[in-house]
């Protein structure tokens, strides 16, 4: 793989599992060095997909980059603010941030969030809001200060779903906040174009995390996808969505900023 982006500092949040680990990967097979966060170190034992946190950096580590571990409760601003300052201490220019944290997940912090729709549980709905939308404001209002100081632009990339972009009956809170990032995508591209920092999101459909695998009982009609293997008709991979945040993040995405990018396999074709 050229590395596009020798040179470069990425922070990737949820960055130890699912997407965010995907997401990390490809950064580091790019050229960039990376910092992994999760909420916990062993974050990624939640759905299977590994014991650490840490073993998402070493791999970074084993391709030539540097690359390290950091945990935060980013639905905390001062927490968020704390793990800011450890990436920079270990990079001080951050050049690439990847707001992956979120989930449909209720309360309990590993539940998905059912049932998840005008009657959800108070708890469950701060927990569902906090988790993506706040995260993701948190993190930002964190990071960019340091874009703004080392004065050399950055490019930022927030997940937000297709479930954040039509009229849904199921998931609605998790819909709402998704939505939410996908309209704070947009202010705050306009904000930070004068800067040359690029803010785009990532709405993916259908991808198989070790969490999506877990929770499948509750996502109608997505069993029936497990074996199917026509290119735009199956599930997503989670290196499917990397993909895009290379677009993004590489020279491939220099002259683009406020956009959404459904990566869904055309599933939004036929909602509604």
């Amino acid at each position: 793989m050229i590395n596009k982006l020798d040179g470069k500092v990425a922070l990737v949040t949820g960055g130890g599992r699912g997407l965010g680990k995907a997401i990390a990967l490809r950064l580091g097979a790019l050229g960039a060095d990376v910092v992994i966060h999760d909420l916990r170190a062993d974050a990624p034992k939640d759905f299977g997909e590994g014991d650490s946190i840490e073993e998402v950096a070493a791999a970074i580590r084993r391709l030539g980059r540097r690359a390290i571990s950091v945990t935060a409760d980013l639905t905390d601003a001062a927490d968020a603010t704390r793990m800011a300052a450890e990436a920079s201490r270990a990079f001080p220019e951050i050049d690439i941030l990847v707001c992956n944290a979120g989930g449909d997940i209720a309360s309990d912090g590993k539940s998905k969030a059912n049932p998840n729709d005008m009657f959800i549980p108070e708890a469950d709905l701060h927990a569902v809001f906090n988790r993506n939308l706040m995260t993701t404001m948190n993190t930002c209002r964190a990071v960019v200060p340091n874009m703004l100081k080392h004065g050399r632009g950055g490019r930022i990339v927030n997940l937000a779903s297709i479930a954040g972009m039509t009229g849904i009956a199921k998931e609605i809170t998790y819909g709402v906040a998704k939505a939410g990032v996908v309209q704070y995508t947009r202010c705050l591209a306009a904000q930070l174009r004068p800067h040359g920092i690029s803010v785009n999101a990532v709405a993916p459909g259908m991808i198989k995390s070790g969490r999506f695998l877990a929770t499948l009982k509750h996502r109608e009609g997505a069993a029936e996808l497990l074996g199917e293997k026509r290119p735009l008709l199956r599930l997503g991979e989670p290196d499917d969505v990397a993909r895009v945040v290379e677009f993004f993040v590489t020279d491939l995405g220099e002259y683009v900023t406020g956009q959404v990018l459904r990566v869904d396999g055309g599933m939004q074709l036929f909602a509604g």
